[in-house]
């Protein structure tokens, strides 16, 4: 039997003690003002989320939890938006997080719940998640209607189908590049971290997910080119950013194509990247074992000025009905190089469908349902085989390897015009890619208010 948390009244009490901060996705809506100077936009989601004892013949210091246990989450969020010039803005938003993942947000590499950093502390947190200045330069072309205001331009807004798009200061890498309509967004659809983006794809971030640099998008009708440069951090999954680009960099490349057939919309992404950080490296890890030069197994310790990781993802969506969107995903990376920023996957593949209440007589209800399948390379289940620990996996051991694979289904119903109840349930073999442990039922309610 699955046991569903049960601390929502503890939920809806924290809603009076957070007043606000802005979603880790960037691309929820956002009011305009009528004068169209400013923009602003609040959202508060908490997950309660949880699951049942499981099978376990051992645990490691990365484990996720055996006995049944069950976690809450909270974020919430202020996004402002203010006109500075002709074509800029300037953004800012502070965020508050509060509440833990499961099991200290260890043991999955496809974690259970997007809302979650490895940061876990129940007390909410006040931070500056984004400040950032764009600037939108025309090229030529119709303008495009844009009535409401968002995190690519203020509302009223009419920008030219050619353009430049210049973004600089901290931000969200998952605000720019790989969108997708379908599953995207933890708040409203899908939970699952390896279905929020391509999972991969190590992207650059601080524990919180957010990181600073400079983002050039080339806008037209046949194509949408996007190029960034932006800070890594210091540590693995740390929250101090490595200033110096000459020792730490990501470069990150994505080309969009949206298109239609007949009358169906659709798009597909390809997205390229390249790190360079202090990552140690897994067999280096191995052999230092070996030779008893380093007996530790923590890569996070072998960290050099030339951890060179890359990889690439592609993402597709196609509207399927007027009620119907499905969603691709495949991604992979060398696998050499410790993950150092996102999650310990280096091949993700993940599909799945979004369908609209309409058939049922509740067009505004979404039911959402998606399977992904997780992978290692060889050099990191070694890695982890001979007890070594990334800061996410690490059993201990992993003589039994397989993919992680993951079933995620989602309902929501909208209890107000700005108020969503979830209901969300996930099933996962072979957690951390141990064949040993699970399989693990998660379930999850989840409550979104956004105005």
């Amino acid at each position: 039997m699955i046991r569903l948390p049960g601390s929502l009244l503890t939920t809806l009490l924290l809603i009076a003690q957070i007043p606000f901060s802005f979603a880790q996705r960037g691309d929820t809506l956002n009011r305009i003002i009528p004068a169209e100077k400013w923009c602003y936009h609040f959202q508060f989601t908490a997950i309660d989320q949880g699951h049942p004892a499981f099978n376990s013949p051992y645990t490691g210091k990365n484990s996720f939890t055996p006995a049944a246990e069950d976690a809450l989450s909270v974020t919430s969020s202020l996004y402002l938006g203010v006109k500075l010039w002709k074509g800029a803005s300037i953004f800012v938003n502070p965020e508050i997080a509060g509440g833990r993942g499961m099991s200290s947000t260890l043991g999955i590499a496809g974690f259970p719940n997007g809302e979650t950093f490895r940061i876990g502390d129940p007390a909410p947190a006040l931070y500056l998640a984004r400040g950032f200045i764009r600037q939108h330069i025309a090229l030529g072309g119709n303008n495009t209607d844009t009535p409401d205001c968002s995190s690519t331009q203020l509302g009223g807004e009419c920008l030219p189908s050619r353009r430049l798009t210049i973004t600089a200061g901290k931000f969200s890498m998952a605000d720019i590049f790989d969108n997708n309509s379908v599953s995207h967004d933890p708040r409203k659809q899908f939970m699952n971290w390896a279905l929020m983006n391509n999972a991969a794809w190590d992207y650059p971030a601080n524990t919180r997910g957010y990181t600073e640099g400079v983002v050039i998008e080339y806008y037209s009708k046949a194509i949408i080119l996007r190029v960034a440069e932006t800070l890594m951090s210091k540590e693995a999954n740390g929250e101090v950013m490595e200033t110096d680009i000459t020792k730490s960099r990501g470069e990150t490349f994505e080309a969009e194509k949206d298109y239609k057939i007949k009358n169906r919309k659709g798009a597909v992404r390809l997205l390229l990247f390249h790190n360079l950080s202090h990552a140690g490296n897994y067999r280096t890890a191995i052999n230092n074992l070996l030779n008893r030069t380093d007996t530790t197994m923590n890569v996070n310790t072998v960290t050099t000025n030339e951890g060179n990781k890359y990889g690439f993802g592609i993402n597709a969506e196609q509207e399927l009905t007027d009620n119907v969107s499905a969603f691709f995903r495949y991604s992979w990376n060398d696998g050499h190089t410790a993950t150092w920023e996102f999650t310990e996957i280096d091949r993700s593949l993940s599909t799945g469908l979004q369908i609209k209440g309409s058939k049922w007589k509740r067009p505004n209800d979404m039911l959402g349902a998606a399977f992904l399948v997780n992978g290692l390379s060889k050099d990191h289940w070694d890695f982890l085989n001979y007890g070594g620990y990334g800061f996410m996996l690490g059993d201990g051991t992993l003589p039994h390897y397989g993919s992680e694979q993951i079933f995620e289904t989602y309902y929501s119903i909208p209890l107000a015009k700005t108020i969503w109840l979830s209901g969300d349930y996930q099933f996962v073999m072979n957690p951390g890619y141990n064949r040993e442990r699970g399989p693990i039922n998660v379930g999850a309610l989840r409550v979104h208010i956004e105005f």
